[in-house]
């Protein structure tokens, strides 16, 4: 009695937070059907970010009365259900420090060529691999370059000691290096979400990835991603240089001059015929070498080139040559922005920027105190006025003094935004930036110098745009694979159960508001994956129900009384709920452990479904049955209608055993088969999660042709470019590895504009912008994504040790529950079957023109499917444990498991690849490749745990001699 009031008191409790918290989701979800409204045109087109301005309108206003207390858009926010970026759309970016500038400053700016040389290359290897550490990389470095050098005597400095860092050796300097990176990156995790909150974002989600050193943001509903990622990666370092005068450069620059245009000249003597007369080959030779004659202003007193000749001058001054011919105290930097001159002409400065022997600054952003955003009073310029504190107002008035005349650069993350000519000596502190701003770029300045410098630059290693059409369809596809699913499985469970299906059906609900509800209360995300996981949490919480009721099905079969059948079922099946629920839940801990973003929503998901399934399948439904028996004196409960549909499985009269090895043949001959089709079409196509690259989904005004897509792009790429449809003949997806190993914005600007314009010229389509009208053909690019070759690496790694650490994991478990090694070797080689199948699978499907993608959606299948198939294997060991006496087992124990077990695990299978195929058929195309991979996992895991876990048994077992004759009679 006590315990069932303890049941019913946590049920009502879970409940009714469960409902507080969802209310609010729904009061969320009235808001924004209400900025929709105000966002949609005459057409019933609606502008997401006029969407977007209504929503940050009404943040600080109250939207919902709940009870008496009203809560503002805000507080809804925070309380109400958090929906993924492939749900409503918005943008998600992966940073990686560059530790080389925080080496840089731990050595205090050591000139040592061997030092800078040792940072360089250990910068190069981090950026194509990360199975080792920048420290040790560093070291390893410096020691090849210098054998014999002392590296600890580069960072004993002044400043290191006052900071207690003790360098005696190579050690000291490994751990000093990991610390600065540590630190550094706490501190930028703290400046980009000061950053993103002055930027306006709703609700970004920003996190630092455990042992990668990385961090991952997550912005819904951004529709501005080049802004974003400028406010993002910019350092923000702020610092004052001299600029210097034209007489300190100006002989180099001749001297530099001439030197071109001689190798200019040599190179191009080789390439002229011999038989050319000296006065067509003097007409022909070049008189300006590429700085003088590219220059849009008098050579050599000033440098300024368009934006297409910006590279080649880079180019140009990276060279070792070039650098010894220019003066060693001046470094060249550029305007942060094109100017335009009096002719029309658009330009970027370069500046000659005067450095000290240390390389340091005349003043850094350090001592900056605010920054705020402003127009100029006589003229409305946008500017941004900055206020120093005391230490920084007296280095900068004598700064001016010693300046005057002379023009000082305002730098940020060295690019020039303003090198204004000292006119008098500034005494209080009080200095304006102007660059030609606008209000939006002066804002986001004057955010970035307020909350300051990042300690070193944060480069994108991976990023995904989401537009937001596209994360409402994927949403609404969502939402009905789950009713759907949900009402065909309660159905089922009503014809096949009648009245304990109609009680197992009240407890499925249940189990779907304490899913939704505690995962608004822990403010976790609901992802694609992540309804994919409740779709699949639906099938498999029947399991439970299902093995308690064939349990009092077989008492009622021996005439028990209802009361004691109901009590002896829910006994008995007890063990085998809990020994297969927890092999599954340790696959979804695996996966949260291991896993990002989707995947770590879809374990979440999985792992609450477990725990949730198990408390309303035993708890809340013993509660129902005990009500009923205590009310009623002859209980009228039935668990069938009768006829044959209860004992459709329980004739099966299959010697498993005896057949076993045509089981194996069969196993054997599928997975080699799909090894041939997979040497045949050279491996599986690769997502981007694992191989690193671009993707983009291009949704076309008409139908086209995928192959022959792949078959051009390729050739205008100059190597394989996948392209496969996205759930309709007019939506392609589009999968490139071209400058996969480059990792800045002009690389993905390149990328991207060599797609357009490919597409452009095989289609005859316009790309679609505002421009377009709408009798033209077009095409858009809904989503993009971008995965770095290194975070590729690190996704193959945990793919491979999460099933590793799954497999090893689950034997460890089965071996020790069940008291004998044969158990968990038979288990472990049964998932390994299931995982080869799959792939074979996958492999057959290509082969016929069904193709999907590898990546880190599907690793999750796989681990599913890796669980899945261990429940239903330990079901068929938790009875053959039952039926043996004193330890020893045969193969008649074995084989009669198998058979009373059949109708729980055909069943169990049944109602999850209904709600799988639903998932396959509804889920949409971010999903098809994952049911895919599920449907045969559980047909596979199904057939392995009745055909090859449990005779595996009979070949493992002590007394497998005896066995294996036994089962040839």
């Amino acid at each position: 009695m006590k315990s069932r009031n303890i049941i019913l008191f946590l049920t009502a409790v879970i409940s009714l937070l469960s409902l507080y918290y969802l209310s609010f989701t729904f009061a969320d979800y009235r808001v924004q059907r209400q900025a929709e409204q105000q966002a949609m045109d005459s057409q019933g087109k609606v502008d997401f970010d006029c969407t977007q301005a209504y929503l940050m309108e009404v943040w600080k206003k109250p939207v919902y009365n709940l009870l008496g207390v009203s809560y503002t858009y805000e507080e809804v926010k925070e309380r109400s259900l958090k929906f993924g970026l492939d749900l409503q759309g918005g943008m998600h970016v992966t940073m990686e420090i560059v530790p080389s500038e925080l080496v840089k400053a731990l050595a205090s700016y050591n000139a040592d060529p061997f030092f800078l040389e040792a940072l360089t290359l250990a910068q190069v290897e981090q950026e194509q691999s990360t199975h080792m550490s920048f420290s040790k990389r560093f070291v390893a470095a410096y020691k090849k370059l210098v054998p014999e050098g002392d590296l600890t005597g580069v960072f004993i400095t002044s400043a290191n000691k006052a900071r207690q860092y003790n360098f005696s050796n190579e050690q000291d300097v490994i751990k000093a290096i990991d610390r600065e990176i540590a630190i550094a990156l706490d501190r930028s995790l703290t400046i980009l979400r000061s950053r993103l909150d002055k930027f306006g974002a709703s609700q970004p989600n920003i996190q630092q990835l455990p042992g990668t050193g990385r961090i991952r943001i997550e912005l819904p509903g951004v529709t501005n991603p080049i802004r974003v990622r400028k406010l993002l990666e910019g350092v923000a370092q702020l610092r004052f240089w001299e600029v210097a005068e034209p007489n300190e450069y100006t002989s180099q620059l001749e001297a530099l001059d001439n030197f071109l245009v001689k190798e200019e000249q040599c190179a191009l003597e080789k390439t002229l015929p011999k038989d050319i007369t000296q006065e067509e080959k003097e007409k022909q030779m070049p008189k300006q070498s590429i700085i003088r004659r590219l220059s849009k202003y008098p050579f050599p007193y000033g440098l300024a080139y368009s934006s297409e000749d910006v590279p080649k001058i880079e180019n140009m001054l990276s060279r070792k040559e070039v650098k010894i011919l220019m003066p060693k105290q001046i470094v060249w930097m550029w305007d942060r922005k094109e100017q335009t001159l009096n002719d029309g002409t658009k330009v970027f400065h370069l500046y000659p920027i005067k450095q000290s022997k240390e390389q340091k600054p005349l003043l850094e952003g350090d001592i900056i105190t605010s920054a705020i955003q402003s127009l100029r009073d006589n003229s409305n310029q946008v500017i941004v006025n900055m206020q120093m504190n005391n230490e920084g107002a007296r280095m900068w008035r004598r700064i001016t003094a010693n300046n005057m005349g002379k023009h000082i650069a305002i730098t940020l993350d060295d690019r020039v935004y303003s090198a204004p000519k000292v006119n008098a000596e500034i005494p209080n502190g009080n200095t304006e930036i102007s660059g030609n701003f606008t209000v939006e770029e002066a804002k986001d300045l004057a955010s970035v110098l307020q909350t300051g410098s990042l300690p070193a630059p944060l480069k994108i290693v991976e990023e995904a745009i989401i537009g937001p059409s596209l994360g409402k369809i994927a949403q609404n596809q969502g939402i009905i694979a789950t009713m759907i699913g949900l009402s065909l499985v309660l159905i089922f469970m009503m014809i096949y159960y009648a009245k304990g299906g109609m009680v197992a059906n009240f407890a499925l609900l249940f189990n779907l508001l304490f899913i939704l509800g505690v995962l608004a209360q822990i403010d976790a995300t609901l992802t694609l994956p992540g309804i994919a996981g409740v779709v699949l949490t639906i099938g498999m919480s029947i399991d439970a129900n299902v093995l308690i009721f064939e349990r009092i099905r077989e008492e009622i079969a021996k005439q028990v009384h209802i009361k004691d059948a109901i009590s002896r079922g829910y006994k008995k099946s007890f063990s085998s709920i809990i020994d297969s629920n927890i092999t599954t839940f340790l696959t979804g801990a695996i996966l949260y452990y291991l896993g990002q973003g989707q995947v770590r929503g879809f374990a979440i998901i999985l792992m609450i479904g477990i725990i949730s399934s198990v408390f309303s399948s035993v708890f809340i439904t013993r509660l129902f049955f005990t009500y009923f028996i205590d009310a009623y004196r002859t209980p009228n409960f039935t668990f069938s209608y009768g006829g044959t549909v209860p004992g459709m499985f329980k004739n099966i009269q299959i010697n498993f055993i005896k057949h076993r090895y045509r089981f194996y043949a069969f196993s054997l001959s599928f997975i080699a088969l799909g090894a041939y089709f997979f040497y045949k079409n050279q491996g599986l196509t690769m997502g981007v999660d694992f191989s690193g690259g671009r993707s983009y989904i291009i949704n076309f005004c008409k139908p086209m042709d995928s192959s022959l897509l792949k078959t051009a792009l390729s050739d205008k790429f100059g190597e394989v470019v996948e392209v496969r449809t996205y759930g309709s003949n007019n939506v392609m997806q589009i999968t490139t590895s071209y400058l996969s190993n480059e990792n800045t914005p002009l690389s993905n600007q390149k990328v991207l504009e060599k797609v357009v314009t490919a597409l452009k010229e095989l289609t005859n389509n316009h790309a679609q912008n505002t421009e377009v009208s709408s009798q033209e053909e077009f095409f858009n690019i809904v989503s993009s994504n971008k995965v770095g070759a290194t975070v590729a690496q690190d996704v193959q790694k945990s793919a491979k040790t999460a099933i590793l650490l799954a497999l090893f994991g689950i034997f460890l478990y089965v071996a020790l529950r069940f008291r004998k090694w044969g158990f968990g070797l038979a288990a472990v080689f049964a998932l390994m079957h299931d995982a080869l199948a799959v792939i074979a699978g996958v492999c057959i499907a290509r082969a016929f023109g069904i193709n999907y993608e590898i990546n880190e959606v599907f690793l999750a299948a796989m681990l599913t499917v890796i669980g899945y198939s261990i429940n239903d294997t330990v079901v068929i060991f938790d009875r053959i444990r039952e039926k043996v006496t004193n330890m020893t087992m045969d193969s008649t124990v074995i084989n009669d498991s198998i058979r009373e077990t059949l109708s729980r695990t055909l069943i169990t299978s049944l109602t999850t690849l209904l709600v799988v195929a639903i998932l396959f058929l509804f889920g949409g195309e971010a999903l098809r490749g994952f049911a895919f991979a599920l449907l045969l996992g559980i047909m596979f895991g199904t057939y392995s745990s009745i055909c090859i876990a449990a005779p595996l048994l009979v070949d493992f077992g002590p007394s497998s001699t005896k066995n294996r004759k036994q089962c040839q009679k």
